[in-house]
């Protein structure tokens, strides 16, 4: 009777090993190739001058939406999206790498999202503000931002929306990073802790594991987290809380991970560019829009909104911001599916435009891929 075995498996321990290396120069000899047809298009599109030039989010969600498509395991799709965007970085970054503004300092869940969007294969410049962020965009010293717009638990970020009031940037792309919050410190065991340091954010996230784990210990809020896990790599006794990345900037061992009370909690950014995207084939369009009158009240928003209806699009995100043109006039940020150059999203934006006062294209880029 057959055992069920195929040849693979009764495969000693040395052959397995030198199948593995054989895989190994081959995926080494296939990477550098990739890297070579990278140069050829550059060459193809002549000498533009840096790698934001050459560098096309559209094209890059479509090539990881393919290897989504093909991966079959064992390794999960997010590992497989991991692997794929780090060779994609660093063949982008054979002759400069692109220079990506967030807000820091360095060890923050933004330069997580960074990361997790371009590559560890950029230049990550850390930034004090949202403002400062635009501006570096703005003049050429960053190629893109990335901002943080909305969190599941609080909200819109209102800073990141007023910026959009009197920027010219574009949103080039959007990254939905689930925050995991770990207990971070250069002490062994939970007793040696005598207080921890994060921001006030984090310790709201984390309060009833702290309650239950570390009741006694000093809590103490701080700018963000990344200062939290300076002071617990400079001072005995003290922890921190913060993603992975502080702990490897800081040189923080992680004492527990995932300690936050919400598992679903997840921070929307945005990317800002210089330029507005062609479609990918799965995209978002954000639109700034204004009646002109949203003081008149009942019926405004709805009057507002009807074109989106009309045309069957699907609107994704609104939120309201004062207009800073008078008191007690609002603006409206509108996320939809679908891009603003393509039906039927552009038909009921031409009908919308119609009925506003103010009305501009944000951005249309390519959904979150995870």
């Amino acid at each position: 009777m057959a055992s069920g075995k195929n040849k693979d498996d009764e495969l000693g321990l040395g052959e397995i090993r030198e199948r593995i290396n054989a895989v190994d120069e081959q995926i080494q000899a296939l990477i550098n190739e990739r890297a070579r047809y990278a140069q050829q298009v550059g060459v193809a599109k002549g000498e533009l001058g840096s790698a934001v030039d050459y560098y096309r989010p559209e094209r890059e969600a479509e090539v990881l939406r393919a290897v989504l498509e093909r991966n079959e395991g064992p390794l999960r799709d997010e590992e497989m999206l991991r692997l794929f965007r780090e060779i994609m970085s660093a063949c982008l970054a054979q002759q400069e790498p692109l220079k990506i503004g967030f807000l820091g300092p360095e060890g923050t869940f933004t330069q997580t999202a960074v990361f997790k969007h371009f590559g560890h294969s950029v230049r990550a410049l850390p930034y004090h503000t949202i403002d400062e962020i635009f501006q570096e965009v703005e003049s050429g010293a960053a190629d893109f931002g990335v901002v943080p717009i909305e969190n599941s638990t609080e909200g819109s970020v209102n800073n990141t929306l007023d910026m959009f009031l009197t920027s010219p940037l574009k949103i080039a792309g959007e990254i939905e990073l689930r925050i995991e919050q770990h207990l971070l410190g250069a002490m062994k065991g939970l007793e040696n802790i005598e207080r921890i340091c994060a921001h006030e954010q984090s310790l709201a996230q984390c309060r009833g594991w702290l309650r239950e784990y570390l009741p006694h210990v000093e809590l103490i809020g701080m700018s963000s987290n990344a200062a939290g896990a300076r002071r617990a790599r400079d001072e005995s006794g003290t922890a921190a809380i913060g993603p992975e990345v502080a702990a490897d900037v800081y040189d923080l061992e992680i004492m527990v991970s995932g300690i936050e009370d919400r598992s679903d909690n997840s921070t929307r950014f945005l990317v800002v560019g210089r330029e507005l995207l062609a479609p990918s084939g799965h995209d978002k369009t954000t639109i700034l829009v204004s009646t002109g009158d949203t003081a008149k009240g009942a019926g405004v928003l709805h009057s507002l909104l009807q074109p989106l209806a009309d045309f069957n699009v699907v609107m994704t995100f609104i939120e309201s911001r004062p207009s800073r043109r008078k008191n007690w006039d609002y603006v409206f940020f509108i996320d939809v599916e679908g891009h603003a150059e393509e039906s039927p999203v552009a038909d009921a934006l031409e009908a919308l435009e119609k009925n506003s006062s103010l009305f501009r294209v944000l951005g249309a880029y390519p959904k979150a891929i995870d």
